[in-house]
């Protein structure tokens, strides 16, 4: 049985979006800075299709195969997100909406929070038992 005229159009189609679907496209060639940090563009890539057809009866009935009409299209949208920023001591994201999201934020203070955590446990361990101050008659 021969393919249908619908399997190529779409075959086509497919392989022209697989063309554009490539890494750099989301996260861009990375940039060195005069510091020594890399720069790596970050951009939210989306892509939409669609392919259809239709075979039409003629008068002539004899025919084993009925004319295709068809077509397709498709559409990509490439949205620059932020920066990601590679340095010496710390990876950190940049977004470019001024509104943060949550978990960009958490992310940027986890190394804080987790820090200041170490410290309250280091100064526990210090501490003599002896050298505190009793608790007074209302404690």
């Amino acid at each position: 049985m021969s393919e249908h005229p619908i399997q190529s159009l779409m075959s086509t189609a497919m392989e022209n979006i697989q063309g554009m679907v490539d890494v750099s496209t989301i996260v861009g060639d990375p940039i060195e800075t005069p510091d020594g940090s890399v720069v790596l563009p970050v951009s939210r890539v989306g892509f939409g299709f669609v392919a259809g057809g239709s075979e039409f009866q003629t008068a002539d009935a004899s025919e084993e195969t009925l004319p295709f009409g068809g077509g397709s299209g498709g559409g990509v949208t490439i949205t620059p997100v932020g920066f990601l920023v590679i340095g010496r001591e710390e990876v950190r994201f940049v977004p470019l909406e001024p509104r943060i999201h949550l978990y960009d934020r958490l992310l940027d203070l986890a190394p804080e929070v987790l820090q200041k955590i170490e410290d309250l446990l280091s100064r526990g361990k210090g501490r003599n038992p002896s050298r505190e101050v009793p608790p007074g008659p209302y404690a």
